[in-house]
C-alpha cells in the first residue's frame, strides 16, 4: 500500500473510532481489551497519536517517550481524541517524503513507517471501540488487512523482544484465502523469520497452518477475534503458542 493510502485509511478509521466511542459511551467495557473501558481506549489512542505525530512533525531522530495519557473523560476526551487524530493526519499528509525521524523497525522510509503503523494502530483500536458499542464491525479492506498481517509478522515479530520462540525449530503457515497471500513463519529460539509469497509456497512443509480471509486473519492474529475464527490444520499447539506469546504491548 502507498503512503497516501495509509493516510486516507488512518483518517477514515479515526472517524469510525470516534463515532463508535461516542455511541458506546466512555464507561462502556471493551470486550476485546479485557479490563478496559472506552475511556481507557480513547486515552491510550490519543496519547499514541500525539506521540507519533511529534516524530514526524518535529523530526526527532531518536526515541522520545510519550507525554502520558490525557486525564479527561466524556465529551472533553472525545474532543481531545479527535483533535489529536487530526493533528496526526495533517502531520503525515504535510510531511516531506524524505523526512528523517526515529522508527522502530525497517521500512522504505520514516514517513512510510509512521503512516502504515498509525493506520493499523487506529484500525485495531477502531475494532475495539466497535466491540464496545456492539453490532457489526466495519469491514477491513483486504489489501489493508493483508498489510496488517504483514506488518505484524515481518515487522513486530522480527524484533529481539518477540516472545514467539520454540526450543525446537517449527514452521507456522498463515494463508489468506481471499487474496492467495501466504506467509511462512520459521520459529526457533531466535526471533521468527517470515517469508511472504502468493499461491503455493516454495516450501510446502509446515507444522501448523492458519487460514481464513485476510480480515479474519488480521483481527485474529492481533487477538481481536478468537482462534475459532480461523481454520487450524496441523499442530494446534503452535496456534495456542501464538495466542499466548504474540501480543504487542505498549511498554
Amino acid at each position: 500500500m502507498e503512503i497516501a493510502e495509509h493516510i486516507n485509511t488512518l483518517a477514515a478509521e479515526g472517524r469510525l473510532l470516534a463515532e463508535a466511542a461516542q455511541e458506546a459511551g466512555t464507561g462502556a467495557p471493551v470486550p476485546t481489551c479485557p479490563g478496559w473501558q472506552v475511556r481507557d481506549l480513547l486515552r491510550h489512542t490519543a496519547m499514541v497519536h500525539t506521540w507519533a505525530a511529534a516524530f514526524v512533525a518535529e523530526g526527532h531522530t531518536s526515541y522520545v517517550p510519550d507525554a502520558g495519557e490525557p486525564d479527561l473523560d466524556g465529551p472533553e476526551l472525545l474532543d481531545r481524541f479527535r483533535a489529536g487524530h487530526r493533528r496526526l493526519v495533517d502531520a503525515l499528509a504535510g510531511a516531506s517524503p524524505d523526512v528523517k525521524c526515529w522508527t522502530f523497525f525497517a521500512a522504505p522510509s520514516p514517513l512510510a513507517f509512521w503512516a502504515r503503523r498509525q493506520a493499523h494502530e487506529t484500525t485495531i483500536h477502531r475494532v475495539d471501540a466497535e466491540s464496545a458499542r456492539g453490532g457489526a464491525l466495519s469491514p477491513v479492506a483486504a489489501p489493508h488487512a493483508v498489510d496488517g498481517v504483514d506488518e505484524l509478522l515481518r515487522g513486530f515479530q522480527t524484533r529481539p523482544k518477540s516472545r514467539m520462540r520454540t526450543d525446537v525449530p517449527r514452521t507456522l503457515r498463515v494463508r489468506a484465502t481471499d487474496t492467495g497471500t501466504v506467509w511462512t513463519v520459521r520459529l526457533s529460539a531466535e526471533p521468527p523469520r517470515t517469508v511472504r509469497e502468493t499461491g503455493v509456497p516454495a516450501d510446502r512443509a509446515a507444522d501448523c497452518e492458519l487460514s481464513a480471509t485476510a480480515q479474519e486473519l488480521c483481527l485474529s492474529l492481533w487477538n481481536r477475534l478468537p482462534l475459532t475464527a480461523l481454520t487450524v490444520t496441523g499442530d494446534p499447539d503452535l496456534a495456542r503458542l501464538w495466542r499466548e506469546n504474540s501480543a504487542v504491548t505498549w511498554a
